[in-house]
Parts: C-alpha cells; structure tokens; sequence
C-alpha cells in the first residue's frame, strides 16, 4: 500500500498536566499476583453519566478534519463506571466514549475525585479508557497536537469531560456493594480487519501464528450479578470505532455505542432519562491500532456502504460476541489491586534484553513521520483543510509558529527509518504531545489489565501481554493490553512494522524502539507487582494548561425567522404515519453550546395515554436523529427524524422540543416548542 495513502489521526492526541501525588498510594506496596490472599468475594458499584458536549461548531476528536464540526446528535456518548473491590482495595474503570482521554482530563477527574473522596480514588486506582470514537467533540486536550483540528483548546468540552467522567465515578461509589463476578470469552472475526497488512507481515512467523487471520478476534466479558440478577457487563474486543466516517457530523458513540446501546435499551429497557438503569453495559478497546471496522478497507464501506448501517452491524456483531462469553462465563475469584509509574518516552534508555538485536537502545522525541499526514484509505482520506493542505494555513498553526520546523540530523538518525514530517516534541513554545505518560498494572480476580494511553498493534499488544504474563506466572489470555488510557499519543508499533512506516509506524511517535521501551517498563512494573515492592512515581508530567489558545469564538445572542418565534414549528410531521416510517419535525431552536443539554435531551417524542404524556423516544437514542443548521448569523433551525420502530405502540403522538436562547442581555432563556399531534398506525 503506498505510503501517501496513511493517516488517521494526524492532529488528535492528548496532552497531560500536572498529576499530583493524590496520595502515597502511588508509590505505596502492593498486594503481589502470586502471595495475595483470596479474599472470599467482591463488591462493585456500577454508574453512567452523559458526555455529550456542545451539538453545534465544535471541531470533532478524531479525522483532524477542520470543516468536520458538530452539527447535531446522533448516538449520546456516555461515560460508565465500575468500580470493583475485594479484600479492602478497589479499582475504578471508567469507559469512556471519546476520541481519546487526555492527560489534561486524567488530571482534572484526579483533583475533582480528591476534593470528593480524600484518597479512595487517586492515579493508582483509577482507569480512565476511551472507546476511541471519531465522532465526539474535541478540544479537550492541552497538548497542541490534538487541538488543531479544534483551533485550540475548548474549555465547554474539556468542562463536560470531566463532570460526566466524576458524576459517573461518584454514581458507582454510591453503588458499591457485594455482588459477584464471573469471566467469560469468545471470539469475534467479522468485525474487524488488519489495515495495516503489509506492516504486519514483517513480523516474525511465531507472532503471526498467533493471529492467523491478522486479527485479533478475543471477546473477554466480565459479568456483574447481585441477588443471582445480572446487572452489568464490561466487555473488551479490538476494533476502531470508525463506522461513522469523517463527512459525519452528528456526535456518535458509533460501533461501540451501539453495542452498550443493544445490550442496555434493547436487552434489558434500559432509558437514559428514567432514573437509575438496571444495567450496565460497557465496550471497551484493548490493542486496536490496526484493527479497523470497515471490513472493505475503504471509508464507510463493509459490511455496507452506508455509515449508519455498519455502526449498527459492527455494534451488534459485538453484542452478540458479548453475550456468547456471558454464556460461558465462570465465577471469578481473587485479589484486587493496582500499580503505577510515569515513564518518560523521550528519553527512555532501554536494556538489550528488551531490544531485538540484544544492544542498549533508547527512545527520541517525538516525531511524526510523513506517511501520518499523507492519507488513509481505510478509516478516513487526508487532511482537506488542514495544517498540511496545498494553500491552506491552520491559523493555529501560524500561531504557536508553523509546523514546517527544521528538524536536526540527529533526530532523523534517531527515529530511522521514518522520513520527519514534523518534530512534535521539538517545537515552539513547548512540545506539542506529552511524553511524560502514565503505565498501569491493575489486577481484576484472574484478569490483569496492562494499561497504556497509545494504539497498540495487535502484535504489539501480544508482545507487552507475552512479558507481562512471564513475569506474573499466569496464562497470556489472562492479561489485556488496555490501550486508550489515561492519556494518549499515538500509536505504538512493533520495530518490525515500524519499519514498514505505514500510517501506524509514521504515527509512532519515540522512535523504533518504543514497544521496545513499553516492554521494559511494564516487566519492571509486574515485578514489583509480584514482590510487593514500591515503585518509584516517576519523572513529572508537565502543566502547560496556562498555555491555551482557542481562535473559536463564542456565539451571540441567538434570533429568530422573521415572522417567528422561538420553539416554532416549521415544518409539521405527517398526519398518520406507519411502524418503519420516517417522521420528520422542524423548529425554530437556539445554539446547542447555549447549553448542550448534558444529561437531558433536546427532543422528547411522546405517546398519549389515558393521564397524559408519556415519553417513547428521545433524541441521544437510536432511532431519533437531531440535525442542525444555521441561517444567517443566529437562527439556529433544529431538525429531528424519527424511524417509528416495529415495537411502537399505535396511537396519538407529538415531538417536544427544548433548548435554551441567550437574549442580548446575556441571559438564557428556556424554549419548548410543541409539534401538531399525528398518529402512529400498526
């Protein structure tokens, strides 16, 4: 495949603040994998909170595209948490529906959680991972890189981040009791393919044997029951969460989401906005980076060429991958506990142990080679619009001084093979990707999760899983690489593929020899882990959150349609419309980011009754789907469709919408518009 064909996320990583030493637990000695008592049973707090950030003119996290900016709401991102504890240690794992959790995010859920609950949850002990979706806001991270595409860093998304991410921690404590665990697996091969086959197939035959189809097909499921009830499960598979493709404007959870949204309103009825759900269930990453969903290798294209239909095919296909290892799924027993380190990945001199031809190594600073900015075929087509683009400047760009900064003899021979793009960590004012970054061993009864804030290749992944299994003494499918966590920057490669500079190796940011470096440093953290041994916290992140451009302007005070008012109809649904239909409404709305309606919804479809209304759908779910457009300077239209699914109960119905205007005395003020009734018919 030729090398200006690669890229996917040429300017989308995450930067990290200043960490502080929440408590001594971050150094402090852990119950070992192999001399920690069985304690007799678990406890465990379920919770979700919404993620839904501003609905319109947001720059999205994910294709780096600049015209790529929200426009209305597909699929609700949300954030769920479980927090697992036995034997007086608990660890909280929050899946994230995100592009990526931000170092800048890590920190400000670690320093809410301290002001809430003293030292229960701190860096040690908490996981915060992304399902890596491409169609969420972006804006969250202090590190330049990955606000590109956002112009700068956006305080409203980084806000709501960090409040869903609590509230959904602060929900599962509030949950925590005895219940108990089972673990089960199976396999999932048509839900992702490798798209990065020529890299893949530098690697040495005995890891490829591993994954003959060069997939990754493990499903790993853990089930929650209280009262012998199931009341959640957390499920791991590597695919990207790309079905929704890059000309997509509406947030989405995509393939991932739908899979939670099957198992959690499908499943068991679960609705967002009726109370406390009756379960959880969450779909995690573990070694993704060259697992892609379009099955055809193209953008939006396998199993269909329509976006909408392979996020519910690929979600689904996940499902029911989960539910097979729910089935065959055994009690869990054992110790839970966890440990951590920061590492430096600019300047980590790494043991010829660790090392493919048995020399010391040592990383570089970070570099992005030219294959990450040149194109993709698989997930998403180039940068149209962005820092790179023949007569298009980045005003970001231009700001922090250019992209196109020299890079010395030094670094090329350092991050050999790769032709420099740019280099990431030499340029002006600070580096633009963190390379101080967070590693994390956390053991879950029998399952150990190795967690790290890159994309991991599946072989990649297999290498760091093969060490860290060796040195705990236990099977290699009882660890996990847990990619996508506590901050991100990029991909991590084999060598072998690094070589290759694909999209993936170009976007390997330290070097050859950074897998190499990872190894290393997780086989260091498992052997404390074993002993029960301190371990050092390690070199400082950076703080560079006072250091914070954002070129994107607040919107004014909103208007409306000459002739109309706020909460108008424009365009009325059907008189009568059928199970299968599509039911279309418009209004007279006001800017999303007036208030983005976390935690609640912009439209209700409603049913009567014999006492009044009751809500059927909401947009945030499948079925109902919110368009926004602008006319003018401020009139903000919002435009919502409905499939009338096959279970819709015949009967009379009506849309209610909401926003909120900002007036020109700088107040906010609610809006409700009610739509003609109309009626459902079997």
């Amino acid at each position: 495949m030729p090398l200006t064909r690669r890229t996917v996320l040429a300017a989308s990583a995450l930067g990290v603040s200043a960490v502080p030493v929440l408590s001594t637990l971050a150094g402090a000695r852990m119950p070992g994998a192999q001399a920690s008592p069985e304690p007799a049973g678990f406890e465990f707090g379920l919770g979700i909170a919404d993620l839904t950030g501003p609905a319109a003119e947001c720059g999205m996290m994910g294709y780096s595209q600049l015209e790529q900016t929200t426009a209305g709401i597909h699929l609700r991102p949300r954030a769920r948490a479980f927090v697992i504890g036995s034997g007086g240690n608990r660890v909280a794992f929050v899946a994230v529906e995100n592009g990526a959790v931000f170092g800048s995010v890590h920190d400000g859920v670690l320093r809410a959680l301290a002001r809430r609950f003293g030292d229960r949850y701190t860096e040690r002990n908490v996981v915060l991972t992304s399902t890596h979706t491409h169609s969420s806001c972006g804006g969250s991270a202090h590190d330049y890189a990955y606000t590109l595409a956002t112009l700068g860093f956006q305080r409203q998304v980084y806000d709501t981040e960090v409040a869903g991410i609590v509230e959904a921690i602060v929900a599962a404590d509030a949950d925590y009791a005895p219940g108990a665990l089972a673990l089960g697996r199976s396999q999932l091969r048509d839900a992702s393919v490798n798209r990065s086959r020529v890299a893949f197939d530098r690697n040495p035959a005995a890891d490829r044997a591993v994954f003959p189809d060069a997939v990754d097909p493990a499903v790993t499921t853990i089930v929650f029951a209280r009262a012998g009830r199931q009341v959640g499960a957390l499920t791991w598979f590597a695919t990207h969460n790309t079905s929704m493709t890059n000309a997509n404007r509406l947030i989405s959870s995509d393939n991932k989401g739908y899979a939670s949204y099957a198992a959690e309103h499908l499943e068991h009825g679960v609705r967002h906005l009726d109370g406390k759900p009756g379960f959880l269930a969450a779909f995690a990453q573990t070694n993704a980076g060259d697992m892609s969903p379009n099955l055809h290798l193209a953008p939006g294209d396998g199993p269909t060429t329509d976006e909408f239909a392979n996020t519910r095919i690929i979600g689904e296909r996940q499902y029911s991958a989960s539910k097979a290892a729910v089935a065959q799924s055994v009690p869990m027993s054992g110790a839970v506990a966890s440990l951590l380190c920061y590492i430096d990945l600019a300047d980590l001199r790494i043991d010829g142990r660790f090392t493919p031809d048995g020399a010391p190594k040592r990383t570089a600073p970070a570099a992005a080679g030219v294959s990450l900015a040149a194109g993709s075929v698989e997930d998403g087509p180039g940068l149209p619009g962005g820092p790179i683009s023949e007569g298009v400047r980045n005003p970001l760009v231009d700001l922090l001084g250019g992209i196109d900064h020299p890079h010395p003899v030094w670094l090329a021979d350092a991050q050999a093979p790769k032709a420099i793009f740019a280099p990431l960590g030499l340029l002006p004012p600070v580096p633009w990707v963190p390379n101080v970054v967070p590693i994390q061993l956390v053991r879950l009864g029998g399952l150990y999760l190795a967690t790290a804030g890159a994309e991991f290749t599946i072989v990649a992944g297999l290498r760091v899983r093969r060490a860290v299994a060796a040195t705990l003494g236990v099977d290699l499918d009882q660890v996990l690489l847990q990619g996508y966590t506590n901050n991100y920057h990029q991909y991590v490669t084999t060598p072998e593929e690094y070589d290759a500079q694909q999209y993936e190796g170009a976007s390997t940011l330290f070097g050859r020899y950074t897998l190499c470096g990872y190894v290393q440093e997780f086989t260091r953290l498992a052997e404390a882990f074993v002993a029960g041994a301190a371990v050092a916290r390690g070199p400082a992140p950076r703080d560079v959150s006072a250091l914070q451009p954002n070129l994107v302007a607040a919107p004014g005070p909103d208007a409306t349609p000459q002739g109309h008012e706020f909460g108008a109809v424009l365009v009325q649904p059907p008189a009568r419309s059928a199970r299968g239909d599509r039911v279309a409404v418009e209004f007279v709305s006001a800017h999303p980011k007036h208030n983005p309606r976390r935690g609640d919804t912009f439209l209700d479809v409603q049913r009567r009754t014999g006492s009044g209304w009751e809500r059927v759908a909401n947009e945030g779910e499948w079925d109902v789907r919110f368009h926004w457009r602008k006319e003018g300077d401020a009139v903000s239209i919002a435009r919502f469709t409905w499939d009338v699914p096959a279970t819709a109960q015949p009967g009379t119905h009506r849309f209610v919408h909401y926003a909120d205007a900002l007036g020109a005395d700088g107040t906010l003020h609610p809006v409700t518009g009610t739509s003609a009734e109309f009626e459902i018919t079997a």
